[in-house]
């Protein structure tokens, strides 16, 4: 008897609600809730890694085809949009690649005998000229994603935003 087939009917002894023929799926789902009540995500080997290097603008995955699909763009609309939120893409990277050089400006402030009130200032200014850029890029994106929606889309794109589907 080979070590699967004995752990069958403990299988069993510790999940009672699993029977029937669709017993295996049963488990998986099992599993599946079991991890999302637990935080944690299918795939994720590293706890501290929650995937938002996926997340685009709008905080969602795919934030073209979710927005063309939910506001019913056409094709002269979908064009434009690549190109808006391409250009706000490339800003949030740009933020983020300033937030790390801000920390290790932070981390040399003081790391050094004194604190260096010099280098943290730089820091801290770097912050706020990279936040600049990038609300004045987010407001410039959305100004252009008004003027290309029908008043209809804009409703629906204003309720995304308003119940919190999309993040700006």
């Amino acid at each position: 008897m080979c070590h699967a087939s004995r752990r069958e009917p403990r299988h069993f002894e510790r999940f009672p609600f699993l029977h029937g023929p669709d017993w295996l799926e049963q488990y998986e789902h099992y599993q599946r809730s079991a991890r999302r009540d637990r935080g944690e995500r299918r795939g994720c080997f590293m706890p501290h890694h929650h995937h938002d290097a996926d997340r685009s603008a709008f905080g969602v995955r795919r934030p073209l085809r979710f927005l063309a699909h939910k506001l019913d763009l056409d094709d002269t609309q979908i064009t434009a949009l690549v190109r808006i939120l391409d250009e706000l893409k490339t800003e949030r990277a740009q933020a983020e690649v300033d937030d790390r050089r801000s920390l290790a400006e932070f981390a040399d402030a003081v790391a050094g005998e004194a604190f260096d009130a010099a280098k943290a200032a730089s820091a801290g200014e770097r912050r706020v000229q990279s936040a600049a850029r990038v609300r004045e890029t987010l407001i410039r994106a959305l100004q252009e994603i008004h003027a290309l929606l029908t008043p209809e889309q804009r409703q629906r794109l204003a309720y995304l935003i308003r119940s919190g589907v999309l993040t700006v």
